[in-house]
């Protein structure tokens, strides 16, 4: 047995919901590169970062009205809050990713079965990896959902044309390194079906229909032609430095990621190749080639998720989305897993022995491996709900600052009063909302009322941080000045602490000179709303990623973050 098709688009559809409201914006990236050029498009202002500049132009304006579209049509029937298009964005991801995610459920379920469909199904619904990246605003999260959907059409349609062409949208208007998880197909179709024509007719037809439409609306944008994916690959593999520049990692970085992300679930999907290789192996020995064969063409569909590994896990630049578009394949890999122990032979025999040994003589009559996958299911259910309930409770803080203030400014007016006394009211000039070292959590202008900009204070970082979009008419196609792609540091972004209405901070007792503890200058600040947030560094390392009642109380430490409104500033 396994869910109806019905049954799974309505499960999903509750957990990526819950994902559109709860989750967090994890990485500085989706805000600055996604949500503000999209704000920009839908108000007119908003940040510009360096990519976005026609003098490098690797990021796709075509890609960002592939969800602008729904807000802009909106707009024109109902009048409502920005938080309200943030949200309604967030839920229209998760409404694609659903159907996505029920049409890989029902090609699993035609390719592989009943039982490795409904383990996968458990494991992308109880994977905090998955509720993160389900409703995350980035293109790895868009090839995601095209991975989705051309593994479908592989698997359970027979299409190859379309697989082609999702596998050609994921990568043109998304992230041209998705191109990697369409190698099993093409492998395929190329080596096993030996349909070489048809292979390179698709892949042409694909390409005209994708980069034609995304080359004629960049250009029209940036002001001159522009090939944003071919751009990505030169800056990212050609340049002298790549993306190095902005960190390097460790090696463990992605194994510790991934099982933060999947828990037991990835380990289990590792060992899903030497699995098969074993088979493969025994196989030969049988001389039994016509089940070789068979099983080779079975479980092709797997080596996407370690070509992946591959690729990204042994580059030093490392984030945690790079990842995404591997995440269904580790539920499937690790579905698959579970259900090679469900029917081994031997496995059940240790099982069944421990069973005995360590418990009762009742366990004798119940099939070993069934207790296996219930509790496997179990433990990724309760670990899902400690992982995202700690992160809601950590993490959160950014989100409900922001949200709160977004509802003070709208519902009041504020007289600000100088140093000489004079007075003037916020509708006749910008209020700016200030951050420092908390730059990188802000979630975005649709969280802050028109009358409202953000605005930088010098802090202790040194790179390079987003322009605001010119005024002008042709914003997009002006080449902006002091912007490198090197990550180096522009003086001219920054604001004197005089200029600022408002204030985010973390009060974290520590106090620099270009960090101070703004929250402490009762004389110049006063908080007007305090949420508790996580301290990190003085955090025990498990308990900071997994929630324990009754312990993690005890071995985390949190911190305020705050929201300052100066003393000069007064309601009306």
């Amino acid at each position: 047995w396994s869910p109806s098709l019905h049954t799974a688009f309505k499960v999903l559809l509750s957990a990526r919901l819950s994902s559109a409201i709860w989750s967090n914006i994890s990485d500085c990236d989706e805000t600055y590169n996604y949500w503000e050029p999209t704000h920009f498009l839908l108000h007119n202002y908003g940040f510009q970062t360096w990519e976005y500049s026609p003098a490098y132009a690797i990021r796709s304006y075509a890609y960002l009205w592939l969800y602008a579209w729904p807000l802009k049509l909106i707009e024109h029937f109902l009048k409502y809050d920005k938080v309200v298009q943030f949200i309604v964005l967030r839920c229209f991801l998760a409404i694609v990713c659903v159907i996505c995610e029920t049409f890989f459920y029902k090609s699993i379920q035609y390719k592989y079965g009943n039982n490795i469909s409904r383990l996968c199904l458990l494991v992308m619904m109880f994977s905090p990896g998955m509720f993160i990246s389900s409703t995350a605003f980035l293109p790895s999260s868009f090839t995601m959902y095209t991975t989705m959907l051309s593994w479908s059409c592989w698997w359970c349609f027979h299409s190859y044309a379309l697989s082609i062409f999702f596998v050609a949208f994921g990568s043109l208007l998304g992230w041209p390194f998705a191109v990697a998880l369409g190698v099993p197909i093409a492998f395929d179709m190329v080596f096993l079906q030996r349909k070489v024509l048809k292979f390179v007719f698709w892949s042409i037809v694909a390409l005209i229909l994708c980069l034609t439409p995304l080359i004629l609306i960049d250009s029209y944008y940036y002001g001159k032609l522009v090939v944003a994916p071919f751009n990505i690959i030169l800056y990212n593999v050609f340049s002298e430095h790549g993306p190095d520049l902005y960190g390097v990692e460790p090696w463990t970085f992605y194994f510790f990621n991934s099982f933060l992300n999947f828990n037991f679930a990835f380990p289990l999907a590792l060992i899903s190749l030497p699995i098969l290789v074993g088979e493969l192996f025994y196989l030969i020995t049988l001389k039994n080639y016509q089940a070789f064969n068979l099983l080779t063409f079975f479980h092709t569909s797997i080596l996407g998720m370690y070509i992946w590994i591959a690729v990204f896990f042994t580059r030093p630049h490392k984030e945690e989305r790079f990842l995404f578009p591997m995440y269904p394949l580790i539920c499937l890999c690790a579905a698959i897993t579970i259900d090679y122990i469900q029917v081994s032979a031997s496995f059940n025999t240790i099982l069944s022995c421990l069973l005995l040994l360590f418990f009762f003589r009742a366990f004798k009559n119940i099939f070993p491996s069934q207790w296996f996958a219930v509790g496997f299911q179990i433990l990724l259910f309760v670990v899902i709900l400690l992982i995202i309930l700690f992160f809601n409770k950590g993490y959160h803080a950014p989100l409900k600052i922001y949200s709160n203030l977004n509802k003070l400014l709208l519902e009041n007016k504020f007289t600000w009063i100088s140093k000489h006394g004079d007075k003037k009211t916020s509708n006749q000039n910008i209020l700016n909302i200030c951050v420092g070292k908390e730059w990188y959590r802000f979630p975005s202008h649709f969280f802050l009322p028109n009358n409202s900009r953000l605005k930088f204070l010098k802090s202790e970082f040194k790179g390079q941080l987003p322009n605001e979009y010119s005024t002008d008419a042709n914003a997009t196609m002006i080449i902006p000045t002091n912007m490198n792609d090197m990550n180096l540091e522009e003086v001219d972004r920054y604001v004197q602490l005089s200029a600022c209405h408002f204030l985010i901070d973390v009060d974290n007792n520590k106090n620099t000179k270009l960090e101070p503890n703004y929250a402490k200058a009762t004389d110049r600040w006063k908080i007007i709303f305090s949420e508790s947030f996580l301290d990190s560094a003085k955090s025990d390392a498990l308990f900071r990623a997994f929630y324990i009642p009754f312990i993690s109380g005890r071995r985390v430490t949190y911190n305020n973050y705050v929201a300052l409104m100066s003393t000069m500033l007064r309601r009306l």
